[in-house]
């Protein structure tokens, strides 16, 4: 009865919002996918197309994912400021590609003239788009300065829904292939890691905090403001909050605990999502008279997900220890978009997935 009664720390401000984010962002970056898609589809710039994943590719994430793993947790000490440096380009240039269509919006709304102002990398940029750049390296820059949750959540969002955006999967098969080996990549990692290295792998490299480069650079330099530049960085490839947010109680916390939820727990359900809503805008251009019309993938699987992180994060409360989120959120995501087709006689067309339908002007290109 006290273990059941532990649950209602799901309730708690932390929990609440962690799940709620979770759910936003797994929906979001999947939304944006299909944007971005049809955003190249339409405009034809494969400067910025999208990697489609075979299988030798689904095959090879894990293996790379564990040998980053492995690097980080032996030497991430010895070239920390190197990954800061480059995690802080990385994420500026997330938050970029992120708020880009909501700028581009505004400005047609408002009817603003837009001229280039400057040449970069190959890339020209108008006068909103380098007022946005500034925004972005602000943020960056703020985040390198106070180190603030706040900010690393925006920063890690960003580079998940980026992420999403550019590499896609082209059917269920190769999508289960991933998901099963991650699966057990997580599994391995969390659970069994101690067993062969010592330690638990996974969590001391998702809690050790990178050297802050801005830290060093103004120690070195005898800089005024020194006290205020934080010199540890949670690395933004995680969304944290504080354990006491907004008053809230979990138990073992203190005032400098915080809940947490990996990147890739969020950006590899959404790789499912963003994939069964291609398959459902597709479906809809196709056949808008169809029975299933009003009842699409994406929805089932979202609800999948949001009841596998609610799992993950109740058995982390009733363990108290951490749990390999995957193991909760696979069969849970992957179960009722593999059912849902099979009730449908849709299985054999999502399991083997279908070619794009090129525009005119692409099939043009190709001629």
């Amino acid at each position: 009865m006290e273990s059941l009664w532990k649950l209602t720390y799901l309730l708690e401000p932390a929990s609440l919002t962690l799940m709620s984010t979770a759910v936003f962002v797994t929906y979001a970056s999947a939304a944006r996918a299909l944007d971005h898609g049809r955003e190249m589809e339409r405009n034809l710039d494969f400067s910025e197309a999208s990697i489609t994943l075979d299988r030798s590719q689904a095959l090879m994430i894990p293996l790379a994912s564990s040998c980053s793993l492995l690097l980080m947790f032996y030497l991430f000490s010895s070239f920390s400021q190197l990954v800061t440096a480059f995690t802080a380009v990385a994420s500026g240039s997330a938050l970029f590609f992120c708020l880009s269509p909501y700028v581009a919006s505004l400005k047609t709304r408002l009817n603003l003239s837009d001229q280039f102002v400057f040449r970069c990398c190959s890339k020209s940029f108008t006068r909103t788009q380098a007022l946005l750049l500034v925004f972005c390296i602000s943020m960056v820059s703020a985040w390198l300065v106070s180190g603030h949750w706040v900010l690393n959540n925006i920063l890690g969002i960003s580079i998940c829904i980026t992420f999403v955006s550019h590499v896609r999967l082209p059917n269920i098969k190769i999508c289960a292939l991933l998901l099963v080996c991650l699966f057990v990549y997580d599994i391995f990692w969390v659970f069994f890691s101690e067993m062969f290295f010592g330690a638990n792998v996974m969590v001391s490299v998702a809690t050790q905090k990178a050297s802050n480069p801005v830290h060093t650079v103004a120690n070195t330099l005898s800089l005024p403001g020194l006290n205020l530049i934080t010199k540890k960085l949670e690395m933004p490839v995680k969304l944290v909050f504080p354990r006491n947010l907004l008053g809230g109680i979990v138990p073992g916390s203190s005032a400098g605990d915080y809940m947490m939820l990996g990147l890739g727990d969020m950006a590899i359900p959404s790789m499912l999502l963003a994939f069964v809503l291609c398959f459902d805008h597709r479906k809809n251009k196709e056949n808008d008279s169809s029975p299933f019309n009003g009842r699409k993938y994406v929805w089932h699987a979202l609800a999948g997900y949001t009841v596998g992180l609610v799992t993950a994060l109740a058995a982390g409360i009733l363990s108290q220890s951490p749990q390999p989120a995957l193991l909760y959120l696979v069969p849970s995501t992957l179960g009722p978009v593999m059912f849902l087709a099979w009730l449908r006689n849709e299985l054999k067309e999502i399991w083997e997935g279908s070619k794009p339908v090129l525009n005119e002007k692409a099939r043009l290109l190709e001629a």
